[in-house]
């Protein structure tokens, strides 16, 4: 049974569906203090948050129990993500759900900064009619410029194009063929500061976009610009933005998010050209209503290891199910596992190649699950959450490259591990795996031998002298202690030479038959795996 917290507004309709589910029990405590959060969360498996909920490194300190928190909304600049991370916790938002409210909202605020209408509507509440004071501007034929062009920005892009407005856009992670699409100019980021009328913020908050907006940047700027904000607080500078007001760089400002929530010492709040908002954007019943039936699916299916989409702490593609890519991470983690079983040292460096059209979207994912068979034995806490930053702080290093040449498998995964062997000598070992139909997993080539073998249960690993007699001493010694056999696959050099052994059985053998194995005449090596 799987306990989730909430601590924050949840739609009732997300609710009711944690009603319905069997496995599940949830309890709501809204207003808690760190420290009443501190000592409630470890008895928790999940966690469900909005942008009221501080989630900080000392309330993650001590949680144990904890695998899932979810985020109502797209931004998760409340939760220690990099703690979080270390720990294992997937972190997981809502990314589109809440986008046409955002969007909308922003709108909302340029035509409210614009005909100054929060302004207006005081003054007539206050029984005065001073309609010289409130001349306001049109939308039509001024230049919008987006900062970030996501799913947000490019609703809001759609959106003011119907005003008769021309849409610029800054964003260089998007590609031209994108904005011809959209029909937006992409522009450099001095390019749109010069030539904007309006300027809307919808990038992410990153140690790079942290006060973007600055003295700098504004001086940049048209006078008259409107600025509007529904994004992060971090995004802005709000002493320089006032002073921008202040000197007519800036004719108003429209903000919906804040440095610090709630804004009681910023300087924007009480200013006569500037309408804000209480982080609205998102705030619709709609959007409600479909955030949090979304995001209860999201947090069970993560719990229940069924899909775990929109995790912003792990790489899962979003053009594959989980379903569909479960079998190639559980292929990948046997690969890391059987590295780290067949090494003679302390593997410190790993290089992972994957080919094949269906995991050129997941190589990150791939990596983070060879890492966490590479380091299982090393840390009881890792999984693939946690497993990139476990392997950085224990000095194993990782590169990864997809290959589009043909081979003969599709969709081939293979691993290099490197080590220091006992004579203090770089050594190194190649392991590559496939899946059969789609979901059989099979490791296809050790280095230079080749073979199909079954990366499952109880193997032994054994190498020999390719000659005649072999595999009936083993049958009969594994017999003798009850040892059964499932499968035997072998590949070697040539004939003669040498061969490698993956022997599949029903049990774990005791160390006896394993030693008897070992001192064999034509066995060089023998090792028990356990995958």
């Amino acid at each position: 049974m799987y306990k989730i917290l909430i601590t924050d507004q949840l739609g009732q309709a997300g609710l009711d569906l944690l009603d319905q589910m069997a496995d599940v029990t949830h309890e709501v405590r809204t207003q808690l203090t760190a420290e009443e959060l501190r000592e409630q969360l470890p008895q928790f498996d999940a966690l469900i948050v909005d942008s009221e909920t501080k989630i900080d490194a000392e309330i993650l300190a001590q949680v144990q129990k904890l695998k899932v928190i979810g985020r109502t909304g797209i931004s998760v600049e409340n939760i220690d993500l990099h703690v979080a991370t270390r720990q294992g916790i997937i972190v997981m938002n809502i990314p589109d759900a809440n986008s046409t409210g955002t969007a909308e909202h922003t709108i909302a605020l340029m035509l409210a900064t614009s005909r100054h209408l929060v302004q207006a509507h005081t003054s007539v509440q206050q029984k005065q009619w001073e309609r010289n004071l409130y001349v306001g501007r049109q939308l039509k034929e001024k230049t919008l410029g987006i900062i970030g062009l996501g799913r947000i920005g490019s609703l809001v892009a759609e959106y003011a194009k119907t005003f008769d407005m021309t849409v610029i856009a800054y964003d260089p992670y998007v590609s031209e063929r994108v904005g011809r699409d959209l029909g937006i100019e992409l522009v450099d980021f001095e390019d749109l500061l010069t030539r904007a009328n309006y300027i809307s913020l919808h990038c992410s908050a990153t140690p790079e976009t942290e006060n973007l907006i600055n003295t700098t940047t504004l001086s940049k700027m048209n006078a008259g610009t409107i600025l509007i904000n529904v994004a992060h607080g971090q995004l802005i500078d709000e002493a320089a933005v006032t002073a921008a007001l202040e000197n007519g760089t800036l004719a108003g400002v429209g903000i919906d998010a804040y440095t610090a929530e709630p804004p009681i010492t910023s300087p924007l709040i009480g200013h006569p050209s500037v309408i804000h908002t209480p982080r609205l954007g998102a705030n619709t019943s709609e959007a409600l209503h479909t955030v949090s039936i979304d995001l209860v699916e999201q947090v069970v299916n993560a719990l229940q290891q069924k899909d775990f989409r929109h995790a912003v702490n792990v790489s899962f593609p979003r053009d594959i199910t989980f379903t569909q890519i479960r079998p190639y991470i559980d292929l990948a983690e046997a690969i890391g596992r059987i590295q780290h079983n067949l090494a003679d040292g302390v593997i410190n460096k790993v290089q992972l190649e994957v080919t094949g059209a269906a995991l050129e979207n997941s190589i990150k994912l791939l990596a983070s699950s060879v890492l966490k068979g590479v380091l299982n034995e090393r840390e009881a806490q890792i999984n693939m959450v946690n497993a990139p930053i476990l392997a950085q702080e224990l000095g194993v290093s990782i590169s990864q490259e997809y290959d589009m040449s043909e081979i003969d498998y599709s969709n081939l995964i293979t691993c290099r591990a490197y080590w220091q062997n006992q004579a203090g000598e770089e050594a190194s070992r190649t392991v590559s795996g496939v899946l059969f139909g789609g979901s059989e997993p099979r490791i296809v080539q050790v280095d230079e031998y080749r073979l199909e073998a079954k990366p499952q249960g109880h193997v032994v690993v054994m190498r020999n002298e390719d000659k005649p007699g072999v595999i009936g001493q083993v049958a009969t010694l594994m017999a003798a202690y009850g040892v059964n056999i499932g499968e035997w696959r072998l590949g070697r050099e040539k004939l003669g030479g040498e061969a490698l052994c993956f022997i599949n059985v029903d049990k774990e053998p005791p160390n006896v038959v394993l030693n008897a194995l070992a001192q064999a005449n034509a066995i060089t090596e023998v090792k028990l795996m356990k995958l």
